[in-house]
């Protein structure tokens, strides 16, 4: 019963993380948070480096 209740629990904690962010800062911390809740320090670093690129891709010109 805790296993399917923690994925719940991950699974709407990364929708609602994947909500903020407006800018590339912070998308790129929101990234790094979620990475590292789901992986540990490396977690961190990808995360926080595809947070980076998405927002550098939806920054208009």
């Amino acid at each position: 019963m805790t296993r399917p209740l923690a994925a719940v629990c991950l699974i709407a904690s990364a929708l609602a993380l994947a909500a903020c962010g407006h800018s590339v800062e912070q998308r790129s911390a929101t990234g790094a948070i979620a990475g590292a809740v789901v992986a540990g320090p490396v977690g961190a670093a990808v995360g926080g480096a595809a947070g980076a690129v998405v927002g550098q891709a939806d920054r208009p010109r």
